[in-house]
């Protein structure tokens, strides 16, 4: 798991990520006996986002490292206590929570399908119901983001991709984006505290500015050459990039790195540029091409001398679909199954696991999602889904670890028919089945 020193919020708390509601129904349900019930509380997303065939996984992490470290502060219970948000037997209850309960789920890098079984909590309704907004702030963002890049991954067809969305999105949230995408298959991050935090490689070039602030074009290149060695990458859209690449190359000499074209009709000008490149003597000079991409843009260019990307602000809003659409419904109340009934909204009632079912050569079939006390016939190539991830509020041993994560990911995608792979709309992937 990360690192807890402030992995969910730079004040050192998650616990005031509740919302003034769930401590509405948490105060109401302490005084007429009721939180002390035992309850189960499922995660999952009714529908994938419109075109989407697949969703990932991803935060499962962050979530325990939140829940494990979920404390009120006497800051927290004094502002709470000021504004009369809750009454004082609540104050009390909350000063001491610590979350007791069982949590088990899909881990990050899993696929994902509508009405998939992603997370459930078992505790006390009191205790499960305080975490909603913390899990699934967690969640929706970061599987939104993970979606997105996998998608992007794809279309790349094994050529590293760059997240620089730090500058597109909050501070914090450019942190857990950065790991997301990670999670996902992108080669590295230039955000330096997800790297720090998680143990990302990072990189990074240079922007316009720094070209903009030396008196020529060559004075920049050699001010960078002569800093980071010629294995650097030279930005050479900054004016014109026919002339760029001839002064980065007589600059930094035939070993230069790779140059950036962040600007324009980046296939047309990679083709230009590889052309002058070799021309030149820089046969192992790389391109990477960044400005506004996409997975739909990153497709179109498959078939273009690029050799890496690099993508901001589309990987960290989720590539058009921002939030993942996870809900976090109560479904059991001492071992007796609820559901909510309403219309386009419902829920299916009772504790739930999932397995996935696959041919003999290894191709995803079907989601299956069935009552955990009957679980049906299990096949030869079946899969089971669901893993332990909290005891008695203790995060279990040995969790996968984010690398984990990226290699369950990468046999994910492998096993889906190649139809799920597609970036054009469609049904999901495969279909899912409920017992």
């Amino acid at each position: 798991m990360a690192p807890t020193d402030e992995a969910a919020n730079p004040a050192g708390s998650t616990a005031l990520l509740t919302d003034h509601y769930e401590l509405t129904m948490l105060g109401s349900a302490l005084a007429d006996g009721t939180g002390r019930r035992e309850c189960v509380f499922e995660v999952f997303a009714r529908r994938l986002p419109a075109g989407r065939r697949y969703g990932v996984v991803a935060g499962t992490g962050r979530v325990l490292d939140a829940i494990s470290d979920f404390r009120f502060t006497d800051a927290e219970l004094s502002q709470l206590k000021a504004t009369a948000v809750v009454d004082d037997d609540t104050l009390d209850w909350l000063a001491a929570y610590r979350f007791s309960g069982d949590v088990d789920g899909y881990p990050e890098g899993e696929l994902y399908f509508p009405g998939s079984p992603i997370l459930t909590v078992r505790g006390t309704f009191a205790e499960a119901v305080v975490l909603e907004t913390v899990v699934l702030s967690i969640l929706n963002h970061d599987s939104a983001v993970a979606s997105a890049a996998a998608r992007m991954s794809s279309a790349a067809h094994g050529r590293p991709i760059i997240e620089m969305g730090g500058r597109r999105t909050h501070e914090m949230a450019a942190v857990s984006a950065a790991r997301a995408a990670y999670l996902a298959g992108f080669a590295t991050t230039s955000n330096l505290e997800a790297g720090r935090r998680y143990d990302i490689p990072t990189r990074g070039t240079v922007a316009h500015a720094f070209m903009l602030l030396h008196d020529t074009e060559e004075a920049a290149f050699r001010a960078q050459v002569q800093k980071m060695g010629a294995d650097t990458t030279l930005l050479v859209d900054t004016y014109d990039i026919t002339a760029g690449i001839d002064t980065a190359v007589r600059v930094a000499g035939p070993e230069l790195g790779a140059i950036r074209i962040d600007s324009g009709d980046v296939g047309v000008l990679a083709r230009k540029a590889r052309e002058q490149l070799d021309a030149l003597g820089a046969t192992d000079t790389r391109i990477v091409v960044s400005g506004d991409l996409d997975e739909h843009a990153i497709a179109a260019l498959r078939a273009e001398p690029v050799d890496a990307y690099g993508v901001g602000t589309s990987v960290v809003t989720g590539s058009g679909a921002p939030t993942a659409g996870m809900v976090y419904k109560l479904v059991e109340v001492d071992g007796r199954p609820v559901a909510k009934r309403s219309e386009h909204k419902a829920s299916r009632g009772g504790r739930k696991s999932a397995l996935r079912r696959h041919k003999p050569t290894g191709t995803a079939l079907e989601e299956v999602v069935y009552p955990t006390a009957k679980p049906p016939e299990r096949g030869e190539h079946d899969r089971e889904l669901h893993i332990p991830l909290m005891r008695a509020g203790q995060q279990v041993p040995q969790l996968p670890t984010l690398e984990d994560g990226r290699q369950r990911l990468r046999r994910a995608l492998v096993s889906l028919p190649w139809e799920g792979l597609k970036l054009s709309g469609g049904d999901p992937a495969i279909p899912t089945t409920f017992f």
